[in-house]
């Protein structure tokens, strides 16, 4: 991340516009009570979510803030890795999330890898939920000389699919966010 974008989502007003957002993707699915958060950085969101979720891991990829969130959380599993290749069971969470994120994933290819690896360590019947930005002006101004992979809505259920998923809802709101819920089909056969 460039030096504007480290301190927008290091600011207590990004904390405050996560807390009224979030909701909107919270409050429309049941996520179990062991839930993954993917790419949480400066942890705006771990906040919100561990309020609300009882065993609650965030898995960050960038090693500093990994290490900045395990000092701020005690009662939350912080984990070192990508959300490319987890370092974590097959089926081991009732619900895996995402925010603010995806982005910040260099390639549409490495998304896909993503949604796969979030597909594989959701247990069956599990939600895979989250929201990203779109791209508007501001936007674009806070990603000069920065990762920006926007997640094109319009693909989104297709590459849910294609990682496994159903029941697949994706909401648009043009230039300023894609929410999405998907579920890991309760039949899926479970790893030994």
């Amino acid at each position: 991340m460039n030096r504007m974008h480290r301190s927008l989502c290091s600011s207590a007003k990004w904390a405050d516009t996560v807390a009224q957002r979030l909701p909107l993707v919270l409050d429309h699915v049941a996520l179990g009570d062991d839930v993954l958060e993917i790419g949480p950085g400066y942890g705006a969101t771990t906040r919100v979510l561990a309020e609300r979720i009882p065993q609650l891991t965030a898995l960050e990829v960038d090693e500093m803030s990994a290490a900045r969130l395990a000092g701020q959380h005690d009662d939350v599993r912080i984990v070192h890795g990508s959300g490319t290749d987890m370092p974590l069971r097959d089926n081991g969470f009732s619900g895996v999330v995402c925010f603010t994120m995806l982005h910040h994933v260099p390639t549409p290819a490495l998304q896909d890898d993503l949604f796969a690896e979030a597909h594989r360590v959701l247990a069956p019947g599990g939600v895979f939920a989250g929201s990203d930005s779109q791209p508007n002006v501001r936007f674009r101004l806070l990603h000069v000389g920065d990762t920006m992979t926007v997640v094109p809505a319009a693909t989104l259920p297709d590459r849910l699919r294609a990682a496994g998923f159903t029941d697949i809802q994706v909401e648009h709101e043009p230039k300023r966010i894609v929410r999405f819920w998907a579920r890991k089909p309760a039949d899926q056969p479970q790893a030994v």
